[in-house]
């Protein structure tokens, strides 16, 4: 888990590599697209501008061919993190999804407006307790610039 305090501090030390650009044209497309709906831009990368709180999560999920990257826009939100060696498998992995869950406990982090978190592969999580809350989700490929399955 990374988190960082701004956009702009993402940007200085994410500026080069395809899918570290990609991001950086999700989060400013933002003002360009329609809130709530998945977008893509190339085959590494599918983003989404949530602007509505949800509820709690019961599991924690993870991932193995992409990584969760969480830009804060408004509001704030509570994470529960930890690493998926540290927690039981409660549903395999589907490679449909990419998904896996977990029980478990991790560590409560609170995320708030202008914080950004990338959410590595090796990882679980869990989000609980929004407010107010606008934030790009941002689901990238661990793969440098393909698929391997294709």
């Amino acid at each position: 888990m990374v988190i960082l305090n701004s956009f702009e501090e993402f940007k200085d030390i994410f500026r080069s590599g395809k899918k570290w650009i990609r991001c950086k044209e999700a989060i400013e497309n933002i003002v360009n697209i329609k809130e709530n709906r998945y977008h893509s831009i190339g085959d590494s990368l599918v983003y989404i501008y949530k602007t509505k709180d949800h509820e709690d999560e019961i599991d924690m999920q993870g991932h193995r061919r992409y990584m969760d990257i969480h830009y804060y826009v408004e509001g704030n939100e509570d994470l529960e993190i930890a690493k998926k060696k540290e927690v039981n498998v409660k549903t395999n992995y589907c490679d449909e999804s990419d998904t896996e869950y977990f029980t478990g406990n991790g560590e409560i982090i609170n995320l708030k407006a202008g914080n950004l978190i990338i959410i590595e592969n090796d990882e679980a999580f869990r989000f609980k307790g929004a407010s107010n809350l606008k934030k790009v989700i941002l689901k990238v490929t661990i793969e440098d610039n393909y698929f391997l399955n294709k």
